[in-house]
């Protein structure tokens, strides 16, 4: 779909049947179903001061303003070019008031945002390591999944960094590099609380994992049950459709 909003090689995308609208490369990194996700895995409950960490277009700032009327939302991006496209979607979504993007690098996070000053950290990072995989020759998609602006582990220690005491960060991240993750969370003591693994079907395996730590919390964590995302017949569960609004 093309209107004003969206340039030539663009498209304008809607979710939540309409409200919502997101500006995308035709060609470039777009949205997956990981990131509205996370976006509904997120514990909120008031008024949040809410930060996210490798926003891209910025898809999942604006699904949680959507979803938590109460929250404002900082999104920091890295990328020029998903910065200006996102925040042209803040002003379709008429979400100035609550959604904040942010140039810059997650590595240099001191420079760009006080400590302590977030309720809650939410993560959507590069899951390739920089020498692993078919380096995508579009530098949009490849910086999105490879590690080379930022590590897991520098997601976290700029999560660490900008949460108050007790605030959460919650990360969605490949299945078969889990441990991997809650590794790094467990170096910066931002302790796992709650995780659910995410299946294409009920009888497949894992394919991503949720996870909901805490900035300095005891050793104790809840495992949900898993989440299904698709049916025997390859349309969405009852549960992902309610997510998206259908």
């Amino acid at each position: 779909m093309r209107t004003k909003s969206a340039s030539s090689g663009e498209t304008l995308d809607t979710l939540l049947n309409g409200r919502l609208s997101i500006v995308q490369r035709r060609d470039g990194y777009r949205f997956s179903l990981d990131a509205l996700l996370l976006a509904h895995f997120v514990g909120l409950g008031g008024r949040e001061r809410i930060v996210d960490l490798g926003t891209g277009n910025g898809v999942i700032a604006m699904f949680l303003a959507s979803l938590h009327p109460n929250c404002r939302i900082v999104g920091l991006e890295v990328q020029e070019a998903m910065v200006e496209r996102a925040r042209r979607s803040v002003e379709i979504n008429r979400l100035q008031e609550r959604v904040n993007i942010l140039h810059g690098d997650v590595r240099s996070i001191t420079g760009l945002l006080p400590p302590k000053s977030f309720d809650a950290v939410v993560c959507n990072p590069p899951y390739r390591g920089p020498k692993t995989g078919r380096m995508n020759p579009d530098v949009e998609r490849r910086l999105a999944r490879h590690e080379i602006k930022g590590s897991v582990a520098d997601f976290l220690r700029a999560g660490a960094y900008v949460l108050r005491p007790k605030g959460r960060m919650t990360l969605v991240y490949p299945a078969v590099r889990a441990v991997d993750l809650l590794h790094h969370m467990r170096l910066e003591r931002m302790e796992p609380k709650r995780l659910r693994w995410v299946h294409s079907f009920r009888d497949s395996e894992a394919k991503l994992v949720l996870v909901e730590g805490t900035k300095g919390g005891r050793c104790e964590l809840e495992v949900m049950r898993p989440l299904v995302v698709y049916t025997v017949d390859r349309q969405y569960t009852a549960e992902v459709k309610a997510m998206l609004g259908e």
